[in-house]
């Protein structure tokens, strides 16, 4: 890592071959309207994407200030909380509205500060002026003004007086990244999000400070003093390495009086008041980092009186020795409780626990403890740190924050160690990982991964201290996974028994969704499937628990044996799903295929809901029917798959469970019991209900017979109106009475509600047409209906204003495929407009490329390309679909602006512009074919 640090400082030490300073900001008493004119001009927006999860930070996209020091090697200033301490991908703003990329090129260890570099020949419409660092003009009363871009405005100029010198660091929340080990100025210019990084300059222009932060509670600002700045850009400009020395102590300012109830002796308080007559205090050990240098060396609670025999009073002096002494020693003089204590400790390069390195697998994000988390929590600075859990550890529950301390019963301490533990292991294996929470480093977990080489890359990325980017490199995949060996589970004897029949059919399915495709609400569902082919090993489930085709299935028999599981039918009009695994890998386990009844209960007959619990544990109850009758259900936003034209079974009573079935006596199926969302608001809800056995026989059965299931749908979504009401728009009697002899009495009649665009249906209905009859018989029930709409075409009348209308209606063939590709472009995962959007919001597919998603950190986040809105063309090129759209993108370079034109839901148009960012959100395909989902990269 420090070799790194000092290869950047010769770089940039040999960026131009002038090593003279250059012209600065000056100026005597003249007034703050010419200072600002000049000091303006060398004041940057940056604009900066995280694009991963590193150390403190989280994928994001901000906005910040930073000002030039160096015009001409092309140095800008900035916070250490806006360099960023891992990947970040930032361009600079002047004031002439001039945009040019900027690269990270030094972030300090502990200190909130931090250099971009810029090319200084990118900057063709105005010469920046570089601000002169004055920290020694920085004194209580002091007239500042802080010129920034602060709460996101291009320039923003603050006024405020000095009011402190020696102000803690702010504490920005445990976790969180914080300063320590130095003063603070503080004034009362109330600056907000945005302004971090701003230069603080006095009447002359000087920079006499770097803002850093404010308090949320009342107008104070915090200010970073510029000593250790100006030293690390005076080391930059000649091309010497930036050393970093440290304790791993962390130091206080505390005043005298606390002092003397430390223990300080008055001789000493009398000499060290004589040496600083301004001063008010001394510092004072804080917080011991473990496995540090200081530790068992110093104590909490000490009075630091002398470093390598100098007296001080401040952090300057100490910090000075540190860095001086990177890999020798200190001497410390201290006094502990009144007794004086002369210790030498060995100074640690900083560098060696800021890590430069991380290793990306399955989604998550690796990296080594870095001393900043080791300080928030209290634990040694080794380990590895799970910035983020990712798609692989977040399905075995291990949190974002936890440190790994063993792979497969090896201990894992580098990611040397981790490659080494993971490389061999094929996507899909399962492994045992030892892990802590940082918050609680005491109480050890064990989580079970699934390795995934499938969805994400493995591949370690390493910080070019040169260039300030962090170059990846993709590491080897292992051979295919092995074969699982057959197992054998039981199951319960001893319940009643409808639920001793058809405890052999239920298992329990696992859904893993990778990335969110369809406007899916989650990642990780869990329900109860029903066996309906036991020897073919067809699996129903509701579409709660296995939404879309997009992800990793696994079947659970007997609370014992799991297997893995495919996709093998996702139905587009009801809620439920079809799912295979091989029945060899169940050994002899006793599975059951459940027998279904076509013919469905009626309110008040008697049923037994029969289901599995979360903990997988069997579970019935005896109730009886209340009614059968469609849900009325709202749209959702985002769209995603929603039931329509069902008649659903109640219950009276029910019992909780993640799905099941509804049976009669002897364990005949009549409904499958099966999870609805419903939105609220903003926030998804659930109820419970039967869908009818008979429909889910219309797809079993060609599915056991090994023929596809060829759904067809009358490209409607049907809703009921009362007798009365349709009387009200014009049904005559006749009519009313054909309804009502078929239907029954308080049937409601069958209305258009709306169409689905890209159908035949959304030419010829008419929303509000009512049903009049279908292919010849009174449109009756909603089965009625999906019963007659499996042919081709279906004849269809229909009361329209008034009127009988006689439609032809050619029916719509619906894949149950599902979603089978999606691509992954500038962090936005695009697809074909999915079922929903078409049915729900009138888009058919072919009109434009859908984004369902975006990361945070991405371009996508940058430029603000958001979900549910439609690319429909790219510099003017139209992309109605995919393969257009890959066309129209495939030879843009990293970094290259592209123009897009998006429609929103509501048909508002935008054009939005951006640019990519090829090394961190590179053009992915993936792609459904016959051997399962693959990975393609463009």
């Amino acid at each position: 890592m420090r070799a790194r640090a000092l290869a950047a400082a010769a770089l940039l030490g040999a960026f131009t071959s002038s090593a003279a300073a250059d012209s600065v900001v000056s100026g005597g008493n003249g007034d703050w309207q010419a200072t600002l004119d000049r000091v303006a001009k060398g004041v940057v927006v940056l604009r900066v994407s995280v694009p991963r999860a590193f150390d403190t930070d989280s994928p994001a996209f901000e906005t910040a200030t930073g000002f030039v020091v160096d015009g001409k090697r092309g140095i800008i200033v900035s916070n250490r909380h806006v360099v960023k301490p891992g990947p970040a991908v930032a361009e600079a703003v002047f004031l002439d509205n001039e945009e040019v990329p900027v690269e990270p090129i030094y972030r300090d260890p502990v200190h909130d500060f931090g250099f971009f570099r810029y090319d200084p020949a990118a900057v063709k419409f105005m010469v920046p002026e570089s601000l002169l660092l004055a920290p020694e003009n920085a004194r209580v009363g002091t007239e500042i003004r802080v010129v920034g871009n602060d709460a996101g405005e291009k320039l923003s100029i603050l006024a405020g007086t000095l009011a402190r010198l020696d102000r803690d660091a702010p504490d920005y929340g445990r976790g969180r990244y914080n300063d320590f080990n130095t003063f603070y100025f503080q004034a009362a210019s109330s600056t907000s999000g945005g302004s971090s990084g701003s230069p603080v300059v006095d009447v002359s222009g000087r920079a006499v400070a770097l803002n850093a932060g404010g308090s949320l509670r009342a107008s104070s600002s915090y200010y970073l003093p510029l000593d250790r700045v100006v030293r690390a850009l005076a080391l930059v400009r000649k091309g010497e390495p930036i050393t970093r020395g440290t304790l791993q102590a962390v130091f206080r300012y505390r005043p005298y009086d606390e002092l003397r109830r430390l223990g300080l002796r008055q001789e000493t308080e009398e000499r060290v008041r004589r040496g600083f007559s301004d001063a008010t205090g001394m510092l004072v050990v804080e917080e011991i980092v473990p496995g540090g240098p200081a530790a068992g060396a110093l104590r909490v609670g000490d009075v630091l009186v002398r470093v390598n025999g100098r007296m001080l009073t401040s952090f300057l002096p100490l910090e000075d020795a540190l860095d001086a002494s990177v890999g020798g020693t200190v001497r410390l003089e201290v006094e502990r409780g009144g007794v004086p204590h002369e210790i030498e400790m060995t100074v640690q390069d900083l560098f060696e626990i800021t890590p430069d390195e991380y290793m990306e697998v399955g989604g998550a994000v690796v990296h080594l403890l870095s001393y900043q988390q080791a300080r928030n929590f209290s634990v040694p600075a080794a380990g590895l740190y799970l910035a983020s859990d990712g798609y692989m550890f977040s399905r075995a529950d291990v949190p974002r924050g936890a440190v790994l301390t063993a792979v497969g019963g090896v201990p894992v301490e580098t990611l040397d160690d981790l490659e080494a533990a993971l490389s061999s292991l094929p996507d899909g294996e399962r492994v045992p990982v030892r892990y802590f929470q940082i918050s609680r480093p005491h109480s050890e977990s064990v989580g079970v991964i699934r390795v995934d080489r499938r969805w994400y890359p493995m591949r370690r990325c390493a910080r070019d201290a040169s260039s300030g980017r962090w170059p990846c490199t993709d590491l080897a995949a292992p051979g295919s996974a092995a074969l699982a060996n057959p197992a054998t589970a039981s199951f319960p004897e001893d319940a009643a028994w409808p639920a001793r029949r058809l405890a052999r059919s239920l298992v329990m399915v696992d859904f893993d969704i990778p990335f969110r495709a369809d406007g899916v609400h989650g990642d990780h569902f869990r329900g109860t499937g029903l066996v309906v082919d036991a020897e073919k090993g067809l699996v129903v489930v509701d579409r709660e628990t296995v939404p879309i085709s997009l992800g990793d299935v696994y079947v659970t028999f007997g609370a014992s044996v799991q297997v893995p599981g495919e996709v093998v039918f996702v139905h587009p009009s009801h809620n439920f799903s079809v799912v295979s695994y091989d029945p060899a890998l169940v050994g002899d386990t006793p599975v059951r295929a459940a027998k279904l009844r076509r013919k469905g209960p009626e309110p008040g007959d008697a049923v037994w809901l029969v289901g599995l619990s979360e903990r997988d544990q069997l579970v019935t109850r005896k109730t009886r029917v209340s009614r059968v009758e469609p849900p009325v259900l709202a749209l959702t936003d985002p769209p995603r798959f929603r039931e329509s034209n069902l008649d659903l079974v109640a219950v009276a009573d029910t019992t909780p469970t993640v799905g099941g079935v509804l049976s009669d006596r002897w364990g005949r199926v009549y409904a499958l019991w099966a999870a609805f969302t419903v939105q609220e608001g903003t926030t998804t809800a659930a109820f419970w209900g039967g869908i009818p056995a008979g429909r889910v026989l219309d797809v079993v059965t060609p599915l056991r017979e090994g023929r596809p299931v060829n759904w067809r749908s009358l490209g409607v979504e049907l809703s009921g109106l009362t007798l009365a009401d349709a009387r009200s728009r014009g049904l005559d009697r006749e009519a009313a009475n054909a309804l009502e002899s078929r239907n029954g009495v308080g049937r409601d009649v069958l209305s258009v509600l709306r169409s689905t665009a890209g159908t035949p249906a959304a030419e010829l209905f008419e929303e509000g047409d009512l049903l009049l009859s279908v292919a010849g018989e009174p449109a009756g029930s909603l089965a009625r209906v999906e019963r007659a709409s499996q042919a081709e075409t279906v004849g269809v009348s229909v009361l329209r204003d008034g009127e009988q209308v006689d439609l032809e209606i050619p029916t719509a063939s619906l894949d149950g495929s599902g979603t089978d590709r999606v691509v992954i472009w500038a962090g936005a995962l695009l697809q074909a407009p999915h079922l929903a959007v078409a049915a729900q919001r009138g888009i058919a597919s072919g009109e434009g490329v859908y984004v369902s998603w975006f990361w945070y950190g991405s371009p996508a986040n940058r430029y603000g390309v958001r979900a549910t809105r439609r690319i429909v063309d790219v510099d003017g090129v139209p992309t109605p679909d995919l393969d257009a759209f890959l066309a129209a993108v495939a030879d843009r370079p990293d970094r290259g602006p592209v123009r897009l034109r998006t429609w929103h839901l509501d048909g508002k148009e935008e054009v939005i512009t951006l640019k990519l960012d090829l090394q961190f959100w590179p053009t992915v395909e993936l792609r459904r074919t016959a051997g399962g989902w693959e990975r393609i990269a463009h």
